[in-house]
């Protein structure tokens, strides 16, 4: 202890002269009886060193030699110091060991150092440089020493170069791009301090090179630095890349106001997604890792302000509201014209039924006459085969409601009650097997029970959204806080480049720009709900077009898909608080719902009767996702998956076909193959007949053709995005469904009003640029995280938000107005009777 403290107080104060010669005399005076009382004899070599020189001495097992450096340091500037070893002797039996004493700080290491890869792989490095840590100091300037202590256990001579060298670029400057090498043996660390009035900046390290895979560091000023590819990750805020990589440090963290910039390459590729050659596994045998050296750039740049932050949520509210001032202005203008009419209902006012006769002139389906004449015997209401007045059209409803009224709550009818009735068994099989079909065919079934059992619909996604958003939240929660307290930025997928932090989140952006999902949901509500009450008011006061027109107006599918829209947005910002494929499906699972309950309400328009119920729905959807996890984590190049995964696809296709093309009114049992061959030899085989229900048939080839040809890609290519995979199929069977139902729309005469027609021209134009900034692609998880990091991209949009921002923007926009099309593409029939609307 007394020595000790000599030595320590002797490098306190100023005495450099006698006193350094006292103390270097008794220190190797000291060393001489400790290896004499051992029996060895060790001779103590000190040596006054100087920077820039090159040293090549010989170190035994009989001596150590120590190098005395000093430099001044000043508490305005950091210079930085480095010490390069390289030794010369080859088939060393001991490696040489190198301690470097500074004042708060002890670095040692070996040479050649041996760096451990993958199975316990070891590489040799012979060259070795390491820059000395610089802890700050109080006094405005201080002369610091430091030592250099050179021993080896080997008893013959190894010779070795030594080489301390000053850093003129040690303290990084705001905007200035800096260039070094590094390499594993050889990693560089830089400081930075932050200038007044910057809170946050963001660290970019770039290389033309992609590999050698490389660790950048952000870490505190402190000694140790950790600056090995073995401990790199001990402390701080780290992430592995190829060309690119890029981390947003904040003031806050920092308490030093100032921190270090640490680059290290690593001994293999394998973290960074490239090949890892093929060795023998042989314990300790020595690999030849050649020649890994990299040459990066460094730049530090001041982050946004707070004012951008303002601006962007600023930009992000106004753009969603001005959607609330439009939906007003449009609701404003309707009821105008809502009482331009009323002023000429007295006039204009007639039944539908008063156009003339209910057989209408052939057209392209042939013999419509005797088809609208056989609709009316078979239809539940009562027939009208002469013109009437809307009076009648009123008392005919009065007297059928009353006929057939229970007196009964809503919560006791159900659907069965009105099945099982026998009148109306026989006749579900007469009328959905006709040729063709109208929508007064297919709504025969009280409006209570179906507006129950579609209201089933939107209270089971509100339960679905609530048990499954509150475990998604905690887990997001989780990962964020294992990103900030580890320091892991491998962890999460970001665009780095354009990630703005926000209190504990690290990409405030992202998260900001799903609101679009939530509040253009709510408004699709808020619509879908005065639509509603404008309904059940006209339902009250019996109006006629109300009761015996139009297409049968169910709202709850419109509810569910609302709902679903605002969930898309909740889940998708929980996924950009910690973006992974572990947690991807929380962005895809209600967006394969929301293309689930668009297909079912776009059956439904015309199939009112026999649409799928919610349990039925809700089920099909949950295995969609069910195999989407599959598919995420047992995917990947798995081709019995892949096999399985298409059987089913093909056979849930024809499945579904079969179901569409009869209208239900098949049975899938033991028989169903007898009556498969039954069909094709009938109509095949004895006499060659074309389908009965031709419209149907085109679209069920189409989609066939189309679902065949996506189960034949995924087999033959086996993407490794199997959720967005399963998200096309989901898209493409919609948009064929969609194009189907618009063209025979046409076809059959109808007409789309004005607002439907902008709302379908506006959607398809948002769809197209939303789709645009979709496969900009920023950021993929089905890379490693340094190769993905070579997609980030700065912000293109207020200094704030990226490429995929806008994505988020544009696709709300585009989901609002599909639904809105979904929505108003059939109002032109509110004033038609519903045996004249054909089933397509």
């Amino acid at each position: 202890m007394l020595f000790g403290s000599h030595w320590k107080s002797r490098y306190k104060n100023t005495f450099e002269g006698a006193a350094a010669g006292v103390l270097l005399c008794f220190f190797v005076a000291l060393l001489a009886c400790v290896s004499g009382a051992l029996g060895e004899t060790k001779n103590v070599i000190q040596k006054d060193g100087e920077f820039d020189v090159s040293y090549n001495d010989t170190v035994t097992s009989e001596n150590q030699t120590i190098y005395a450096f000093n430099h001044t340091v000043s508490r305005t500037k950091t210079e930085g110091v480095r010490v390069s070893v390289d030794v010369l002797s080859q088939n060393l039996q001991s490696p040489i060991l190198f301690v470097i004493r500074q004042k708060q700080a002890v670095l040692s290491f070996q040479v050649p150092l041996i760096l451990r890869g993958l199975y316990q792989r070891k590489y040799p490095y012979n060259h070795l440089g390491r820059t000395l840590c610089q802890p700050p100091t109080r006094a405005a300037s201080e002369t610091q020493y430091f030592f250099v202590d050179v021993s080896t256990l080997s008893s013959q001579g190894t010779n070795y170069q030594l080489r301390v060298s000053r850093v003129e670029s040690f303290t990084l400057q705001t905007d200035t791009t800096f260039s070094f090498t590094a390499s594993p043996s050889q990693p560089q660390y830089f400081k930075y301090v932050f200038p007044e009035g910057v809170d946050t900046v963001i660290v970019k390290v770039s290389s033309d090179m992609t590999f050698p895979c490389s660790v950048m560091s952000i870490q505190d000023i402190q000694c140790p630095v950790y600056d090995l590819d073995n401990n790199v990750a001990f402390i701080g805020m780290y992430q592995t890349m190829t060309k690119k990589g890029a981390i947003t440090v904040q003031r806050k963290d920092f308490p030093s106001n100032s921190f270090y910039v640490v680059v290290v390459v690593k001994t293999e590729d394998e973290a960074c997604g490239g090949p890892l050659r093929f060795y023998p596994l042989r314990p300790d045998e020595l690999i030849d890792a050649g020649n890994r050296s990299k040459t990066l750039n460094v730049v530090v740049s001041p982050a946004i302000k707070s004012e951008v932050y303002v601006m962007g949520m600023l930009f992000c509210l106004g753009i969603f509201l001005s959607f609330y001032l439009l939906t007003l202005l449009v609701a404003c203008l309707e009821k105008k014209r809502a009482k331009r009419r009323e002023l000429f209902q007295n006039i204009d006012d007639t039944s539908p039924a008063e156009t003339g006769q209910i057989a209408a002139t052939p057209n392209e389906y042939g013999s419509l006459e005797s088809t609208i004449s056989s609709e009316a015997i078979t239809d539940s209401a009562p027939s009208v085969d002469s013109a009437t007045s809307a009076d009648n059209y009123m008392e005919r409803s009065v007297w059928k409601n009353v006929g057939r009224s229970r007196q009964e709550s809503l919560s006791s009818i159900e659907e069965d009650d009105y099945d099982t009735l026998d009148d109306i068994n026989s006749d579900k099989n007469i009328v959905r097997t006709k040729k063709y079909l109208c929508v007064s065919d297919l709504s025969r079934k009280d409006k209570r029970v179906l507006s129950k059992k579609y209201q089933i619909y939107f209270w089971n996604i509100a339960t679905i959204a609530v048990f499954y958003a509150l475990p998604v939240i905690q887990l997001v929660i989780t990962y964020q806080t294992v990103v900030n307290v580890t320091g892991n930025q491998d962890i999460c997928y970001y665009n780095f480049m354009c990630a703005h932090p926000l209190g504990a989140l690290s990409a405030f952006n992202n998260i900001l720009s799903n609101l679009g999902y939530v509040m253009l949901g709510l408004l699709f509500l808020l619509i879908v709900l005065k639509r509603d009450i404008v309904h059940n008011r006209a339902l009250a006061c019996h109006e006629v077009n109300a009761l015996e027109c139009g297409i049968p107006k169910h709202f709850g599918l419109f509810y569910a898909m609302g709902t679903a829209l605002m969930m898309e947005g909740l889940l998708s910002a929980c996924y950009h608080v910690c973006p992974n494929y572990t947690n991807f499906q929380f962005d895809t699972s209600f967006m394969y719902m929301i293309a689930g309950l668009c297909m079912l309400k776009l059956y439904q328009k015309r199939h009112p009767d026999i649409n799928a119920s919610a349990y039925t729905a809700y089920a099909c959807l949950a295995a969609v996702i069910f195999f989407s996890v599959l598919g995420v984590v047992f995917g990947r190049g798995n081709t019995v998956f892949w096999i399985v995964f298409s059987v089913i696809h093909i056979l849930a296709t024809l499945l579904l076909s079969t179901q569409l093309y009869y209208m239900g009114r098949w049975r899938l049992d033991s028989g169903v193959l007898r009556r498969m061959v039954y069909v094709v030899y009938t109509d095949c085989i004895r006499q060659c007949t074309g389908p009965m229900y031709i419209d149907r048939m085109v679209l069920l080839v189409m989609g066939n053709i189309v679902n065949w040809s996506l189960a034949a890609y995924g087999l033959i290519e086996r993407p490794s995005d199997f959720a967005s995979y399963l998200l096309a199929i989901a898209i493409c069977n919609l948009l064929l469904y969609f194009a189907f139902y618009i063209i025979m729309k046409l076809r059959s005469g109808e007409a789309i009003q004005c607002l439907a027609m902008v709302c379908i021209l506006f959607t398809a134009v948002v769809w197209g640029f939303a789709l645009y900034f979709f496969f900009q692609g920023l950021s993929t998880w089905q890379k490693t995280p340094a190769e993905s990091r070579e997609h980030n991209r700065d912000c293109i949009l207020l200094s704030f938000f990226d490429d995929h921002d806008i994505w988020h923007f544009l696709s709300s926009i585009a989901m609002f107005g599909s639904f809105l099309v979904l929505l108003t593409m059939d109002d032109d029939l509110d004033t038609v009777q519903r045996d004249k609307i054909y089933v397509f």
